[in-house]
């Protein structure tokens, strides 16, 4: 919907994330080129991901196995079940990426919440939620649910467990299944104990340095989280298309902090007295796809906007802050995730073949001395190498790495087809078809909250770590970090006003 303009318009305090989209009917896969423009429509998923079903009862959930991705669909209101089978002292990352057929009618309170449980029942700790929120614009939206290692915390046995992804919202979203990308990711246990006490948000550092100033390069982001261009520090050009969204990666280690602002330039229109509210903006999300926040702006068309973001130093024990995502999703080293939209609104007042972005990305810190992991991190996804370095330095795509993250990915024609889709790639083609809806009198799955109260605030011993939780509860909304919807996230400090920030659980 077109709002008529006015003279001033307050940004709104709203997450606008990946919009990348499907195709509107099957054809036969096929790689676009490295670093080039992808028509819209398509999206990248990995090449190697296997399709799994779900169930409606956590008896027969689909079974995900670690280091591996899955495809799945979900219909409007159901709850799907999937089963993983965890160990006594690696953390535990499930995500799940919802992707609706592009230009679906979805409310802001559409999305999805994601659980994982013990067979009894026992949450492993808190739920997560993604949703739209209040753009009404269909895109791709990614989360993920964890299993720390804590004395006397809860899943703490090795053992099955169920893993949950329902669909919640209103009947705005339509009938049609969105399809779901599904991973889980093991991090090794430590070797030797490292702190678990979370910073104060109040002590991070909030500041931005001077952006870079240097000529921008061009650098065409991807698809998705399969194919996302590597970026570092300095300036990128990219054009992109109403109704797009561009996945760009940037590493980072441990003690290294970026800031970023994307800016959203001007471009020819067809009725100056249009706009889009919301018609711009970013998502942030970590190594395992938990998001960590998103920022979302007004956009005319014939004047310029900007989105600003920002994220705490890397540290291990950024993890253990429980109730701001903005800290507490930003707990491991590897690529972090940037996702940049321009809504399919913008394209019904402008002309001009997309609008220009550029992206000023800042890194400080020099990489610290990490935790000691008793395997290997870095191929668990959970680190930066040199290559890695190189990899953002040269803006390769993360399926020409060959880093695990990305490695053999080629393009996905998805189509929707009655109540379930059509996966082509590569070389296998399955079609989900007449999936099992949710029998009558099927339980809910797991319930949120948060798991044990405060326990130690040192590392244990053996390889085991231990939540620092606030003791007298979550910080009060207001504070930096991941404040709730209308708070600011970062005090007084950078970002620049933010009143319009949203950081979601």
């Amino acid at each position: 919907m077109v709002r008529t303009r006015t003279s001033a318009v307050p940004a709104v305090a709203v997450a606008v994330g990946a919009l990348a989209a499907l195709l509107p009917g099957a054809a036969a896969a096929s790689a676009a080129p490295a670093n080039s423009p992808v028509d819209a429509g398509q999206y990248r998923i990995a090449a190697d991901a296997e399709p799994v079903e779900g169930s409606a009862s956590s008896a027969n959930g689909g079974r995900l196995a670690a280091g591996k991705t899955y495809t799945d669909a979900i219909g409007p209101e159901e709850q799907l079940y999937y089963s993983v089978t965890l160990d006594a002292k690696s953390t535990a990352w499930v995500s799940a990426v919802a992707v609706p057929r592009p230009g679906t009618k979805v409310d802001g309170n559409d999305g999805i919440e994601l659980a994982l449980a013990a067979k009894d029942g026992t949450p492993c700790g808190m739920t997560s939620r993604v949703e739209f929120d209040e753009d009404n614009a269909a895109r791709p939206i990614a989360n993920h649910v964890r299993r720390l290692i804590q004395p006397d915390g809860e899943c703490q046995q090795a053992g099955v467990y169920d893993f949950t992804v329902t669909r919640e919202g209103e009947a705005t979203g339509g009938p049609e299944d969105w399809v779901l990308e599904l991973r889980f990711m093991e991090e090794p246990p430590l070797a030797k104990a490292a702190s678990t006490t979370p910073p104060e948000p109040e002590s991070l550092p909030t500041e931005q340095p001077p952006p870079p100033t240097a000529k921008a390069e061009p650098r065409t982001g991807g698809t998705g989280f399969n194919d996302a261009v590597g970026i570092d520090q300095g300036v990128w050009s990219d054009r992109i298309k109403p109704g797009d969204t561009h996945f760009y990666r940037v590493p980072l280690d441990w003690g290294q902090q970026l800031f970023l602002t994307a800016e959203f330039g001007t471009t020819r229109v067809t009725d100056p007295s249009d706009y889009a509210s919301r018609g711009v903006g970013l998502d942030f999300y970590d190594p395992a796809r938990g998001h960590v926040g998103s920022y979302a702006q007004s956009y005319y068309g014939d004047e310029p906007a900007a989105a600003p973001l920002g994220a705490p130093p890397i540290a291990y024990e950024n993890r253990y802050q429980r109730y701001l995502p903005g800290i507490g999703n930003t707990g491991v080293a590897g690529w972090y995730y940037l996702a940049v939209t321009v809504t399919d609104e913008v394209g019904e007042f402008t002309a001009g073949g997309g609008v220009p972005v550029v992206l000023r990305t800042t890194v400080t810190g020099e990489p610290k001395e990490g935790p000691v992991y008793d395997g290997d991190a870095a191929a668990a996804g959970f680190g930066v190498t040199d290559e890695d370095r190189d990899t953002a330095a040269a803006g390769r795509p993360a399926d020409e790495d060959g880093d695990g993250d990305g490695a053999g990915r080629t393009i996905l024609a998805i189509a929707g087809i009655g109540a379930g889709v059509v996966l082509l790639a590569g070389l296998g083609l399955w079609t989900l078809l007449a999936r099992r809806r949710a029998a009558p009198g099927a339980g809910p799955g797991p319930g949120s909250g948060a798991g044990p109260g405060a326990g130690p605030r040192v590392a244990g011993e053996d390889t085991r770590t231990a939540p620092g939780v606030y003791p007298d509860g979550p910080p009060q909304p207001g504070g930096p970090y991941g404040a709730p919807q209308g708070g600011q996230p970062y005090g007084e400090g950078y970002p620049p006003p933010g009143p319009q920030q949203n950081w979601r659980r």
